[in-house]
């Protein structure tokens, strides 16, 4: 290759040019690349300080976060780990039920054809108000018997006051005397008797007296409701034939002052569970109200399918605002209530593998993230098992923003 003094006067010319005119294009592009990066730091100084600061760091190597007083002081709230009262509950989801101790199948005691049936679905009854009525033969079966008993005792008493006075007279022996009496003893017990088998079927004194006095049967037999309460179901109408305990049941009434809810507790809680433990129920019908009760039974058996246990409560409702089939859950209290290290919830970010970070600070500006181990979520706490000590600074709301700036680095 020939040196630069023994190219031709033309030559060297043209190499002197090329040489000027690649210098220039480099001058040219690192301006225009400079006067770029000018304008977008005029446009963004916290990207642009950002950009000239690399991520801080800590000496125990854990992640961390530096921001500004003002995003601090805007995005962040702070304070000290605390303690909190964590209750130990357990809570559970079922439905509400009727409670079945209180809940009567209403038949009549003898079978009949229904005359009338006087309430509905739905209506509240007092103890002895009448459900229904029935013809009963049975029922004029046993009138007809006290008026034939009635009539015996009344003819035995007059010839026992005949025989008595004849024998006053003369006119008859003791012994017609004797056996007068014994008949008519006889009598007055038949009639006991029947007065007794028409009582059975609902009468009362009074209206066992008057059958007698009118000499008038009554074949309607009444049949009330045995308890107050809601009806909650009728089968009875005009002309059904009604017989003692063949279902349908003409009526069913509930004392609904208390309510069942019967829930399906998981195998491994079922022994938290006892007789007696107070519960407080939910409903979707009424989410800011709180139904008190008490666990009254629970199940022997292991659902072998669901691997669950049968767990029955019974609850006050004194406003008879529950409905059997509601959806309900329920907390039930099952130990002493304990103190712990704790977080507000919104100071606690879950991760994307699964752990639980939180945030410490010392100065409100350099954040480092903390692995915690968590228990209780419970009124907005989170209990800290491990990874933080009592008295640390940290976030105590905004923990899942500094999260999302960790992962999105300078993007963020």
């Amino acid at each position: 290759m020939k040196s630069f003094a023994e190219l031709s006067g033309r030559s060297r010319f043209a190499f002197v040019a090329l040489v000027l005119t690649a210098t220039s294009g480099l001058i040219w592009g690192k301006g225009l690349i400079g006067l770029s990066r000018d304008q977008a730091e005029k446009e963004n100084p916290e990207v642009s300080s950002a950009r000239r600061q690399p991520l801080p760091s800590n000496d125990t190597g854990e992640a961390s976060v530096e921001l500004s007083e003002k995003q601090a002081g805007t995005l962040l709230k702070f304070g000290p780990v605390g303690t909190h009262e964590f209750q130990v509950l357990k809570t559970a989801v079922g439905t509400i039920d009727f409670n079945e101790n209180m809940l009567v199948q209403v038949f009549s005691q003898y079978q009949g054809k229904i005359l009338k049936a006087f309430y509905n679905i739905g209506d509240d009854v007092k103890q002895g108000d009448i459900l229904f009525t029935i013809d009963s033969p049975d029922l004029l079966q046993a009138e007809s018997s006290l008026l034939a008993a009635a009539g015996v005792l009344e003819l035995q008493k007059k010839t026992l006051a005949r025989v008595t006075g004849l024998l006053k007279e003369g006119g008859s022996a003791q012994k017609d005397v004797d056996q007068s009496t014994s008949d008519e003893q006889t009598a007055e017990g038949n009639f006991k008797a029947a007065k007794d088998a028409v009582r059975i079927f609902g009468k009362t004194e009074t209206e066992i007296n008057q059958i007698v006095d009118s000499r008038k049967i009554e074949s309607a037999l009444v049949v009330p409701s045995p308890i107050a309460g809601r009806v909650v179901a009728r089968s009875a109408a005009p002309g059904f034939l009604t017989q003692p305990g063949n279902a349908p049941a003409p009526f069913q009434v509930a004392d609904i002052s208390t309510m069942w809810m019967i829930a399906n507790v998981i195998e491994t809680d079922a022994p938290a569970y006892k007789l007696g433990q107070p519960v407080e129920v939910t409903v979707p019908a009424y989410p800011d109200k709180v139904f008190k009760g008490h666990v009254t039974n629970i199940g022997s058996i292991i659902d072998p399918n669901s691997r669950r246990q049968l767990v029955r409560s019974e609850i006050d409702d004194p406003e008879h605002l529950l409905r059997s089939g509601m959806y309900a859950s329920f907390v039930v209290r099952v130990g002493d209530a304990m103190h712990s290290r704790a977080v507000q919830s919104e100071g606690v970010a879950r991760e994307g593998d699964g752990t639980m970070s939180v945030w410490v600070t010392a100065d409100n500006r350099h954040f480092v993230k903390r692995t915690v181990t968590t228990g209780i979520r419970q009124d907005n706490w989170v209990q800290i098992i491990d990874g933080l000590r009592e008295g640390e600074t940290v976030v105590t709301d905004g923990a899942v923003f500094l999260s999302n700036k960790l992962l999105l680095g300078d993007a963020g």
